[in-house]
């Protein structure tokens, strides 16, 4: 069978294995320096991939701020950057693990943090066995398939097989751990969709496209799931969807690939990940890198103005938008108790009070406060009146905050608020940017709101 470098029925013995991976390793390195160079980012040493692959996916999980909010385009485009090479790196695993004579299940490996090195360093070295290799099923016949199920029933099996590894994978990760971390959002989609693709492919020989939507439905059932047993909220399953599902049909190709082998049962192979995943994430460490947001609003009206409502702020209109009819908080009015450090602040939002303690008063110029409590990020979304996830309280931790007052030469203001806050999700390329995000829209909300009753303000004094 002929041999290409995206090729995934072909088996890829252990030389061009290394070779291959020694130069795409470079090639990613040196993409990744040249995005980040390009962004005015810092040098990283390659050493520095070796890390959990959360972390090592993205090459701005090491920038510290506040480079990458002068930079907004790097995070997705080193993600999308990233993704041929999470494919090869998983698709070559499995061929070598074929071509190794072993299980292909162990390809899946390659989403365990820490454990994915181990895998690579074992695939180099195990010599090729093409007589020992899991030789192809012979291909079910028409007959054959009608008389094993149907492709509904098998279909539905398949979706239940896929549907109890995502359950097992959630509530032990989540609930026996509290952990949200890359196992969860990058190892289960594609342990899901290699499950039930493989049990769809081996029982039907169904189709690419037929498998895919067997899949589709499998995920969104493993989503409904979730909410109608309270154990996630709908906001957060529709913000963690667009990671979810192309990782999901990435395992899909290896299920396939896995149906044409004497594979082990899917579900004994992808259940036996769960505690290694438990392990590994019980180990890893908690902290997370600050990161800085930082919004920029132009104001006609002088430093002294704008100073009266940045400290505290009339009420804003209700919120509209769908971000806020979701959930969502937005804040709605600040007020502060006392002058000068040591005053606390109270910025009130749709889900409770921010309590800011303020660090640095220097009138017309600049305000900062630390965040010593705030309320849930969201309401989340559910038939339940008590669905609470242990997410909604700590994806987004705010530490501090600031806001900065620049005279411009026209007599106005440049308003910038700034927010340091940590990332409790993992992997935090996808959902710091969720974050990012987040805070931005509160920022905009609030100077926004700040520049109109400044403005307003100035007319009426004149």
């Amino acid at each position: 069978m002929s041999d290409t470098w995206l090729a995934l029925e072909a088996p890829l013995p252990r030389r061009l294995f290394i070779q291959r991976g020694v130069i795409l390793a470079l090639v990613k390195y040196a993409g990744d320096m040249a995005l980040v160079s390009a962004a005015g980012g810092t040098w990283f040493a390659p050493w520095e991939y070796f890390s959990p692959i959360g972390h090592a996916f993205g090459a701005a999980e090491r920038l510290t701020p506040p480079f990458h909010t002068t930079a907004e385009w790097l995070a997705p485009v080193l993600a999308l950057w990233a993704l041929p090479f999470l494919y090869v790196g998983v698709t070559y695993s499995l061929r070598r693990a074929l071509d190794a004579g072993r299980n292909g299940w162990w390809s899946l490996l390659f989403f365990v943090p820490w454990l994915n090195w181990l895998l690579i360093a074992v695939l180099a070295v195990l010599p090729s066995r093409p007589d020992a290799s899991p030789a192809s099923r012979e291909a079910p016949t028409e007959a054959g398939r009608a008389a094993s199920r149907s492709k509904l029933s098998s279909g539905l099996l398949s979706i239940a097989q896929g549907m109890a590894v995502g359950l097992v994978g959630v509530l032990g990760l989540v609930f026996g751990l509290d952990r949200y971390g890359a196992s969860l959002f990058l190892g289960l989609p594609v342990t899901v969709g290699a499950v039930t693709a493989f049990s769809y492919a081996r029982h039907t020989g169904g189709s690419l496209r037929e498998t895919l939507e067997v899949v589709t439905f499998a995920l969104l059932a493993l989503a409904g799931s979730y909410v109608a047993f309270a154990i996630e909220g709908l906001v957060c399953l529709l913000l963690a969807m667009p990671m979810a599902l192309p990782l999901a049909y990435l395992g899909a190709t290896l299920g396939r690939r896995l149906a044409d082998t004497r594979a082990a049962a899917p579900v004994r192979s992808a259940l036996l990940l769960v505690p290694v995943w438990a392990v590994v994430e019980s180990s890893a460490p908690t902290t997370t890198p600050l990161r800085e947001v930082r919004s920029v609003v132009h104001i006609d009206a002088p430093p002294a103005v704008v100073w009266e409502h940045v400290v505290a702020f009339p009420p804003l209109p209700p919120p509209t938008d769908l971000a806020s009819r979701l959930g969502i908080a937005a804040p709605l009015r600040a007020r502060i108790v006392g002058a000068g450090v040591g005053a606390v602040r109270y910025c009130e939002f749709t889900t409770g009070p921010f309590i800011e303690p303020i660090t640095a008063w220097e009138p017309a110029r600049r305000l900062a406060f630390d965040v010593v409590a705030q309320p849930k990020a969201l309401r989340e979304l559910s038939p339940y009146a008590a669905v609470h996830p242990p997410h909604v309280d700590g994806w987004i931790t705010s530490e501090r905050g600031e806001f900065m007052l620049v005279p411009l030469p026209h007599g106005g203001t440049r308003l910038e608020g700034r927010t340091w806050y940590r990332m409790g999700l993992a992997p935090s390329w996808y959902w710091g940017a969720v974050g990012d995000w987040f805070i931005h829209r509160v920022h905009l909300r609030v100077l926004e709101h700040v520049r109109r009753v400044s403005e307003g303000a100035l007319a009426r004094a004149s």
